[in-house]
C-alpha cells in the first residue's frame, strides 16, 4: 500500500503536473507582487471603532534625518509624538523641532513649534502655535517669532504670510510675511517692516 506521500511524490513526478505546479506558483508570486505596490486599503470596520479623530498610527519620541546627495546632513527633525492618518496621507506632531542646514560649516537654523502638521504627499510641513526660528547671524544669534509657517522641503524654502517679529541683541524688527531661502540663508520680509534697533557699543 503507498502512503500518500509516496503518492504525491509519484504524482510530482509528472511533467504536466510539475508545469502546471510551477506555473501557478509563479502566477501567485506575481500577483503578490503586483499588490504589494497598492496602497493598503483603509480598513471602515477599524475607522467606525477609532473614530475620525483617532490616528492610524503613531510614534512616540520620533527622529528624521536627512541627508543631501553629497552625503551632508540637510534635516534632522524630532517630536516626543507623531500620528498618522492615512487618510490624505497626513502625519500631525506636538512640540516639532527641526534643525536645517545649509552649506558645510554653516550654523543650522533651529524651528521650533507648540504643533505642526506634515502633508506627505506634497512634502509640506506646517507649523503653528509658537513657532520660532533661531539662527545665528555672525557673531550674534536671532530668533524669528510668528504665529504660523510653512517649511517647502522640496524647495528647500520657510514662509508665511502671518506677522513675524526678530529679535537680537541689538533690536527688534517687525514685518508681516516673510520668505526664506535655507540654503542660501536669505530671508526676506515682506510687507509694514519696520524696527528698532540700540547701538552696540
Amino acid at each position: 500500500m503507498t502512503s500518500p506521500l509516496e503518492s504525491l511524490w509519484q504524482i510530482t513526478e509528472r511533467p504536466l503536473v510539475r508545469t502546471l505546479a510551477l506555473i501557478s506558483l509563479i502566477a501567485a508570486a506575481l500577483f503578490l507582487l503586483w499588490r504589494s505596490d497598492e496602497p493598503a486599503a483603509p480598513d471602515p470596520e477599524a475607522a467606525a471603532l477609532r473614530g475620525p479623530a483617532e490616528p492610524d498610527g503613531f510614534v512616540v519620541d520620533g527622529t528624521y534625518t536627512s541627508y543631501d546627495e553629497n552625503g551632508n546632513l540637510e534635516v534632522h527633525f524630532s517630536s516626543p509624538r507623531i500620528e498618522q492618518f492615512d487618510e490624505g496621507n497626513v502625519a500631525t506632531m506636538v512640540s516639532p523641532t527641526a534643525r536645517l542646514y545649509g552649506e558645510p560649516d554653516t550654523p543650522p537654523w533651529t524651528i521650533e513649534a507648540d504643533n505642526g502638521s506634515l502633508l506627505q504627499n506634497e512634502n509640506l510641513l506646517y507649523l503653528t502655535d509658537n513657532v520660532r526660528i533661531i539662527r545665528q547671524i555672525g557673531e550674534r544669534e536671532a530668533t524669528l517669532t510668528t504665529s504660523k509657517l510653512t517649511l517647502d522641503n522640496d524647495q528647500s524654502i520657510i514662509y508665511t504670510d502671518a506677522p513675524v517679529e526678530i529679535t537680537d541683541r541689538i533690536g527688534v524688527t517687525r514685518a508681516t510675511g516673510m520668505k526664506a531661502w535655507i540654503n542660501d540663508r536669505i530671508l526676506e520680509l515682506n510687507s509694514d517692516v519696520e524696527g528698532r534697533y540700540e547701538t552696540v557699543q
